[in-house]
Parts: structure tokens; C-alpha cells; sequence
């Protein structure tokens, strides 16, 4: 069994900071979620992954390499436009060849892996299967209508009046059989070529496609929301650590990772958190949930809840909350421009300035 993993995307929901780097490498607890997939497909007893790649190829390459950091061996293949899931199918036809395979979305994390997922499949070998969760908003996913018996009947592509709360996560299992039918399917009125209408077409065809609903963690973590909460619930798992040097006048509490030489002095910092190898933090509160990457600077600041990436410094800054701070960002205080109010103001008045 092979993996086709999906890392061509633009990330446009989380711009700015995909402008200048790939989604699937924006980290979690201080790791890339793209890592995160490749680790539970090598879990999963699979070796051989290909990797679609777009705009943002040489940077995944980079990270990635060949595999053998994950144990498995990685085939990159281009896409030039993000055209859609069953466009992703068409285009890695050679690498697949006649082997079953799961198609995993590189921005998608799953707490607990796909092993079982995967065994199960294996045991059975329907021609497809789909993972399911319910969501508040289904209109924003892939929703998949079962009938009374729990089997699939119907898929739709971000529907208007959706037919049920059930999203389709982002890890598809297939046999060959979906290569007829990503062949059949025809460019949607998004110009992609839709995956649910190739299930679609299976389900016409009367192949049998399975759906299993997970009640675990699952987020698609395409904008700053759900990153956040993504690193909430990874860093809940979070083992201190203490690889770096905390002064006497500084206060840990909680589960708090100090990565290789980071450096905390005159500081409170509060876990589950995660400071990365060569930072400083210095007369500042670093507050619960916060990921803080390599060679970060914090002075004389306060952040809880946020993600900040590599080499980004935050100085005198008082209090930043739910924040994704790109690399190499400086955040400073803005100075203080001299003011003045003009009044008029009638008999009686009473009115409060802000100094």
C-alpha cells in the first residue's frame, strides 16, 4: 500500500504568511503539521509516499528530503496549479501504479494516527473509504449523506443547503478502482476536479464505499483559528523538558518544554508551552498555549495563545493573545505621538480624555 500525501495548496486562508512560506510547514508545538501526517503514515506500516508539490515545491523538498527522517521514501510530483483533489489522483498515476492507497491532505491533523484506519482497509479492501466527522458548519467541507443503515448514498462539494453535518476529513482510502473514476469526472464550477464527485461516481457505479465517522480530535488547519487550536491540543501532550537555563528570578509552572539553549531570565512562564532552542525570554510572561520556535526574542512582553515562528522578536509590548507571528516579524511598541484635543463643548458638559 502506497500514500499520496497533498502539500500543492496556496494556503490562501492563511496569507499572509503563506506568501512567503508553504501551510503545511507552518508549525504545531514547534513542528511542521505536514510532519505530523508523514509520521502517522509511517506508523501506519506504509513506506512509499509520493508528495504532490506546487508553488511552494523547493521549500517542502527541503524539509522533507527523502523521507528517511519519517522511515519512508518520498517521490515528489508536480502539480502546477491546484486543480483539485482528483486532479492531485490523475497526476500521480504512474507513481501509484495498481496499488491500493491513502490520500492524505499534507494540512490535516488526526489525533491517534490512521493506523487502525488503515488496517481495516487492508482486512477488507472496499474499493473506497472515507473518514467523517461532524461539523457546525458543514457548508464549508466535503458533506456525505448516508442512508438509514449507515451506508453512503450521496457527496457533495461545499453545499448550499447541506443534507447532513457529516464533513469528509481529509484521509481517503482507495483501491484502484478510483483511477476510472477521477478519469470520468469533469471540472466543477470551481474549475477543480472534485474528489467527492469521483466518490460520486463510484456510488453510481455501485462500487462499495464505506464511510467511518471518527469522534476524535480532527482540524484542517487552513487559517489562523485552527492552527491555534490545533497547537492547543498538541501542546495538552506536551513533556517538560528543561535543555536550556532558567535563572533564579524566573518561574516555570505547569508543562513547560525549554528546548536546547533557550534562555529564560527575570520571566514567568506558565505551560503547557513550548520555548524553542536558542531563544531568550526575558521580563516577560509567556502564558499557556503558546509555541514559541527557534531563535525567538521576547523582552519585556506578555503572549499566551499564540504561535510564533522562527527568528520573530517581540519587545515592550504589554499583551498579545491569539497571534501567529511569521518569521523574522518584529513587534514594537508604536511611539508616542504628541496630542492635542480641540473642544467645544456646551454649558454643563462633563467629558473624560484619555491621557
Amino acid at each position: 500500500m502506497k500514500a499520496l500525501v497533498l502539500s500543492g495548496g496556496a494556503g490562501t486562508r492563511l496569507r499572509p504568511i503563506t506568501h512567503t512560506s508553504a501551510k503545511q510547514l507552518v508549525p504545531v508545538a514547534n513542528k511542521p503539521v505536514l510532519f505530523y501526517g508523514l509520521e502517522a503514515i509511517a506508523e501506519a506500516g506504509i513506506t512509499e509516499v509520493g508528495v504532490v508539490v506546487g508553488e511552494t515545491a523547493a521549500e517542502i523538498e527541503e524539509a522533507v528530503g527523502d523521507g528517511s527522517r519519517f522511515g519512508v521514501r518520498v517521490t515528489y510530483i508536480p502539480q502546477e496549479r491546484p486543480l483539485g483533489l482528483a486532479h492531485a489522483v490523475r497526476i500521480a498515476r504512474d507513481f501509484l501504479a495498481d496499488e491500493d492507497f491513502v490520500m492524505y491532505l499534507g494540512d490535516n491533523f488526526i489525533v491517534g494516527g490512521i493506523s487502525g484506519l488503515v488496517d481495516a482497509f487492508r482486512r477488507e479492501r472496499p474499493d473506497a473509504q472515507i473518514l467523517l466527522t461532524r461539523v457546525a458548519d458543514p457548508t464549508a467541507f466535503g458533506v456525505a449523506e448516508l442512508d438509514g443503515s449507515g451506508r453512503v448514498v450521496g457527496l457533495e462539494e461545499k453545499p448550499e443547503k447541506p443534507k447532513s453535518d457529516l464533513a469528509l476529513v481529509g484521509v481517503y482510502l482507495f483501491t484502484p478502482a478510483v483511477h476510472e473514476a477521477v478519469r470520468a469526472v469533469r471540472p466543477s464550477c470551481r474549475g477543480e476536479l472534485e474528489i467527492t464527485h469521483a466518490l460520486q461516481w463510484l456510488i453510481d457505479q455501485r462500487c462499495d464505499v464505506r464511510s467511518s465517522t471518527i469522534a476524535g480530535y480532527w482540524k484542517d488547519t487552513g487559517n489562523v483559528t485552527d492552527m491555534l487550536e490545533v497547537n492547543r491540543s498538541v501542546l495538552e501532550t506536551v513533556e517538560p523538558a528543561d535543555e536550556g537555563s532558567v535563572d533564579g528570578t524566573s518561574e516555570i509552572i505547569g508543562r513547560v518544554r525549554v528546548e536546547r539553549g533557550a534562555r529564560i531570565v527575570g520571566s514567568r512562564v506558565v505551560g503547557p508551552a513550548v520555548i524553542g532552542a536558542g531563544s531568550l525570554v526575558r521580563d516577560s510572561y509567556v502564558g499557556p498555549f503558546t509555541s514559541v520556535a527557534d531563535g525567538c526574542r521576547i523582552e519585556d512582553s506578555e503572549i499566551e495563545y499564540s504561535i510564533v515562528l522562527r527568528g520573530a522578536s517581540i519587545t515592550g509590548v504589554r499583551r498579545v493573545e491569539a497571534s501567529l507571528i511569521g518569521r523574522d516579524v518584529e513587534v514594537t511598541p508604536a511611539p508616542r505621538n504628541p496630542s492635542s484635543h480641540r473642544l467645544v463643548l456646551g454649558d454643563h458638559s462633563k467629558v473624560q480624555i484619555s491621557s
